[in-house]
């Protein structure tokens, strides 16, 4: 776990998510390897479950009032445009790495929607695309990109809005 300054907010890592899903009562299945950084390298590394794969985008809006962390199949192709259009959010773009660390905790490649339990002020909306619902399991990073683990999308949902989360499942 790493804090940071005065704040007194410390930083859940893999071993803080996986005992944290251990309390809950999730059932997940874990999967350790090389660190992947792209869907590409995710393949490529052999991970399990590879038609349950996640893609994970951390965006904001052009005021950097609003953000989002996007997760989406990761075969699925949808624009910048479409996500904003489908959110009734103001023009979006990339959040900064600088955002991604502060809010999150996470360096590029390891995004998550469990990284928003790092969110202290919980400036941060998970939208979770509603095929990734109706698959039923999800494999995303338990905040760092040399694990995976594979859970019930529901059980993620419920874990999330259990600690206070904003969750929308969208069609994207």
């Amino acid at each position: 776990m790493t804090c940071k300054g005065d704040r007194h907010f410390c930083t859940l890592g893999k071993g803080e998510v996986l005992r944290l899903l251990d309390r809950s009562g999730i059932a997940y299945e874990l999967y350790e390897h090389d660190a992947v950084f792209t869907v590409e390298q995710a393949h490529a590394a052999g991970i399990p479950h590879q038609e349950l794969g996640a893609k994970n985008l951390f965006l904001r809006d052009d005021r950097h009032r609003a953000y989002y962390l996007v997760c989406l199949p990761d075969e699925k192709s949808v624009s910048l445009r479409e996500i904003q259009e489908r959110l009734g959010s103001r023009r979006l773009s990339f959040a900064s790495e600088k955002d991604l660390g502060e809010m999150l905790g996470l360096a590029p490649g390891s995004v998550t929607p469990l990284g928003v339990l790092n969110d202290a002020e919980r400036r941060v909306e998970v939208v979770i695309d509603r095929e990734l619902v109706d698959a039923g399991r999800v494999t995303v990073h338990p905040c760092d990109n040399t694990a995976t683990v594979l859970l019930a999308t529901t059980d993620l949902i419920a874990l999330l809005r259990g600690r206070g989360r904003t969750v929308r499942v969208v069609d994207l």
